[in-house]
């Protein structure tokens, strides 16, 4: 076709597909990362690596340098913490002041992007690369992106609606005030009154200045009382959220070209200097929380090259949704912001990454309104959400990573966790961290570790809203040992490929019609069609899930043997075509509530809608596998009889997760029990693998397993399943009589507290906060006592320290926001153990037990245990800090959580405590 016959809204279309196709270019996988994804290596190179996996699948944290007021000595102490603790790296953000500036204290905030900020950044690269540390850096000052270099007219935009009372016999009105990054854009009037209008009678009109810089305009008189409504381009006039001194000021416009490319050159190329010749790893941006925002200067004139029509006329039916037509409209005025996202964000700063040699790593959800498959523009999709039985971000984030080649997929990981700060215990991480790997998540990004400069009052600093990770944490002496789990599931999971069965079919364009003024965000509406009740009929199947969207159907096509349509009533002729293909070569589909009926958009909408009826009848009267059911409750039958469980469990369905993942040789299976009490059931595997093992996930040993399992899981615990018929250098399981108490332990222990002069003699086990001395005590408290032992009671044994099995607490949390483990420990919080002077391990998190046996001998030992409970005791026991000038000097910007919670935690060995012993069979 010549450049004639195309109408301007289809060149459009054809640009913004060559421009879209570039920018994937620009941000497809790098070359290791794609071999990583084509090239599925074998059990024997995996199993290599799995006993000490690479560094680089460390976790991460979230690094917060408050004011930014930070010295080189503490940059560098902290950095090394990290290593010490098992981190691989660290993310640079800075956020709001803590403290005045005190010359005593050698506090000096100084300004973002200061010479002095930026010389702590280049010091901090170097120190971190020195010890081989990824760093990261956000580009940009608390979120979304946005300062003081950002003009109202590059702020984030919005449609604002002015209505005018207009009563009978008025010949005019005073016109809504216009303010500086504002524009009038149209106006109507209809008969009525604002609390009584037919908003589909509003008439287009031009108001006519009475006189200049009068403020009215004139109009014709009318019998009946008449409403004016006026649709205004303006500003949300939303500031950077926890900015840094010298970094407040309005969000940036998402929509705007103009203002992501004054962004980059203001705020991310000074950034990028400090980095000199070794550029960061990645540059970040959060969660796009720019709320409100749905406009743009030039959206008018953009929605028509792309939509082919005018949208003024049809703005009242944005506003109110009423109209036949109007959910079409709201439809196409979401997608043109999508769209402008897209070119207009994502693509640049992902290209400019990559011109200055890094990456851009993204969680590219909420408003503006972006989509599922928008993560194929950046290097490093990320999310953010625990919510494994229900729609969540970061599902929408590994769904994007598994269908775009994108074989790491990091997600923000313990944000609120078990709130107030300093609440948060060993196994709260692993809870949480367990079911961002559930979804495919195999990057950890801690939030968060907050800089504390020295001398400041225990348990030090804490972001507003966050998990404290760092050396004030008493527990700190079992990092190590969390990190070490959470590092070889990491890189474990991001072996081979995503093997998930079933695809649940994202209704973008139904979305998009429900979408109004000031809330134009997919994803947070996406959850009113992936309901939790259809996420637990997939997973109670036997299934995980993977999403996947109209763009990537017409892109990729559809690679899962099954395909869920929850709800789905918009959709393209070509999206249909696909799905036609895709079940005539055996795909299978089951529909819930409906088929296919409507054209997604406005323009020629009845043309369209007919075609897909017509197509979708023709496609759904395949009975043999095409299926549509009424309710999202009649999904797991429907899907148990289209194709076999993945994992199909005799029991506790709703409580044990996994997610598979392929080898050229082998299944890896993930297994993890959700609940906070022990399970056990039954388990067989759709593998065409004889013989299975245990990967231990926590010391990365294997031995035998069988190939259709018992699961025995204790509360929280997770393993790994191998099966392959690749012979293994296994561990035959032991066989073992039932255990019998050897010697019970719960009496008679040495305490000797840290940092207090006298031992005290513990005759029986008790919190610590019984005691007026160490009520407020946070810290480790070192547990002695001896032991005698006989030959006999050793011989043919295995010895067990066994701390009890923990107290379940109510299925719902009692805090406000974020998630805790439903589980208090019999130790609390976590404890390190010897045996006659030789570290036996760790305890932290269930089963409480550690094997002991090649540490104990007959006659005399001695034990020692090292247990640390919560920073939260020592902060409940002196005054908060009181902000007030602080706020003052700087204004509000943060309000600490939950601090009503505060108040100290049972602490120490709680017992019974037992040495089990079970004769070898």
């Amino acid at each position: 076709m010549t450049k004639s016959t195309l109408p301007a809204f289809a060149l459009n279309k054809l640009r913004t597909c060559v421009l879209l196709s570039l920018a994937m270019l620009c941000a497809a996988p790098t070359m290791a990362q794609t071999r990583a994804a084509a090239n599925s290596p074998s059990v024997k190179e995996v199993v290599k690596a799995f006993a000490t996996p690479p560094d680089d699948a460390r976790p991460m944290v979230r690094w917060w340098w408050f004011g930014p007021s930070v010295e080189k000595k503490q940059l560098e102490r902290e950095i090394l913490d990290m290593k010490a603790g098992g981190f691989g790296g660290f993310e640079i953000q800075a956020v709001y002041p803590m403290e005045l500036d005190d010359a005593a204290k050698g506090t000096h905030n100084y300004p973002y992007l200061s010479k002095q900020f930026l010389e702590h950044v280049s010091f901090a690269n170097d120190k971190a690369r020195a010890n081989k540390l990824r760093v990261d850096i956000t580009l940009g000052s608390g979120w979304p992106y946005g300062g003081p270099h950002v003009t109202v007219g590059d702020a984030a935009g919005r449609l604002r609606v002015a209505v005018i009372e207009l009563p009978a016999g008025n010949e005019s009105f005073a016109l809504p005030a216009i303010m500086n990054g504002e524009k009038l854009l149209a106006s109507f009037v209809a008969d009525g009154t604002p609390k009584q209008l037919d908003s589909s009678k509003l008439t287009l009109f031009e108001p006519q200045l009475l006189a200049s810089k009068s403020g009215r305009a004139g109009v014709k008189a009318a019998a009946a009382d008449r409403v004016v409504v006026c649709y205004i381009a303006s500003r949300t006039g939303q500031q950077v959220k926890r900015a840094a001194l010298g970094a407040e000021g309005f969000v940036l416009d998402h929509l705007s070209r103009n203002a992501i490319d004054h962004h980059l050159k203001t705020v991310a190329e000074p950034l990028l200097k400090a980095f000199g010749k070794n550029p960061p790893y990645a540059v970040f941006s959060d969660s796009l929380e720019a709320y409100g925002t749905d406009w743009t200067d030039d959206f008018l004139a953009e929605f028509q090259r792309r939509r082919g029509y005018e949208l003024k006329p049809h703005l009242p039916k944005i506003e109110s949704g009423i109209g036949a037509d109007a959910a079409a409209i709201r439809r196409d005025w979401a997608l043109t912001q999508t769209e402008l996202a897209n070119e207009r964000y994502l693509v640049p700063v992902n290209q400019w990454a990559k011109a200055h040699g890094t990456r851009f790593r993204s969680q590219t959800y909420g408003e503006p309104a972006v989509t599922m498959s928008s993560n194929k523009l950046v290097d490093l999709p990320e999310g953010e959400g625990y919510q494994f039985r229900q729609f969540s971000f970061t599902r929408w984030a590994t769904s994007a990573g598994h269908l775009y080649g994108r074989p790491v997929i990091s997600a923000e990981t313990w944000t609120w966790l078990h709130s107030p700060a300093f609440s948060a215990t060993p196994l709260d991480m692993k809870v949480e961290a367990d079911r961002m790997l559930l979804q495919g998540v195999n990057q950890f990004v801690g939030h968060g570790w907050p800089y504390t400069p020295p001398g400041t009052l225990e348990p030090d600093y804490a972001f507003y809203a966050a998990a404290v990770f760092n050396t004030h944490l008493p527990w700190w002496n079992v990092m190590p040992d969390v990190n070490g789990y959470l590092q070889r599931m990491s890189y474990l999971m991001r072996q081979g490929k995503p093997a998930n069965q079933v695809a649940v079919f994202l209704p973008t364009d139904d979305v998009y019609a429900t979408l109004s003024l000031g809330k134009v965000s997919v994803s947070a509406e996406m959850g009113k069609y992936v309901t939790p009740e259809l996420s637990a009929q997939i997973l109670d199947a036997g299934h995980n899930i993977d999403y996947v969207d109209a763009e990537s159907v017409m892109e990729l096509g559809i690679n899962y043997p099954v395909l869920i349509l929850p709800h789905v009533t918009r959709l393209s002729p070509a999206v249909v075509a696909k799905l036609s293909d895709y079940v005539r070569a055996g795909g299978k589909i089951i529909a819930v509530g409906s088929k296919p009926s409507l054209a997604p958009g406005y323009l020629n909408a009845a043309r369209i809608s007919a075609e897909v009826q017509t197509a979708s009848d023709a496609l759904f009267a395949n009975q043999d596998k095409v299926s549509l059911v009424s309710s999202d409750s009649a999904v797991g039958a429907t899907l148990k009889a289209a194709v076999p469980a993945d994992m199909e469990l005799s029991a506790e369905k709703e409580n044990i997760g996994f997610i598979r993942r392929q080898l050229t040789d082998s299944d890896v299976y993930f297994i993890a029990n959700t609940s906070n009490r022990d399970v056990t059931a039954n388990a067989a595997f759709r593998s065409k693998y004889k013989t299975a093992y245990w990967w231990n996930p926590y010391d990365g040993k294997i031995s035998n397993a069988d190939v259709k399992p018992t699961l025995r899981l204790a509360p929280y615990e997770s393993r790994v399943l191998v099966l392959t018929d690749t012979p293994q250098n296994a561990q035959q399981e032991a066989k073992l009589a039932d255990a019998t108490t050897v010697v019970d332990l719960s009496r008679d222990w040495k305490v000797q507290f840290s940092e207090k002069p006298q031992a005290v003699n513990m005759s029986s086990l008790r919190s610590w906060t019984e005691d007026e001395a160490t009520r407020y005590f946070s810290g480790i408290a070192s547990y002695t006592k001896d032991l005698e032992l006989t030959a006999a009671q050793l011989k043919d044994s295995r010895l067990t320290l066994d701390f009890g099995p923990g107290t379940p607490l109510e299925v719902t949390p009692k805090v406000p926001s974020g998630m805790r483990a439903m589980l208090d420990s019999p130790v609390r919080e976590a404890a390190v153990v010897f045996v006659n002077g030789q570290r036996a391990g760790s305890v932290w998190k269930p089963p409480y037990q550690l094997d002991v046996s090649k540490l104990l001998r007959a006659g005399n030992n001695r034990l020692e245990i090292q247990v640390a409970n919560l920073g939260l005791n020592a902060l409940a026991g002196h005054a908060l800090p009181d902000y007030r000038l602080l706020s003052a000097k700087y204004g509000q910007r943060f309000v600490p959580q939950d601090t009503h919670l505060i108040q100290a935690q049972p602490a120490g060995i709680l017992g019974p405590v037992k040495l089990i012993g079970a004769k070898l069979q």
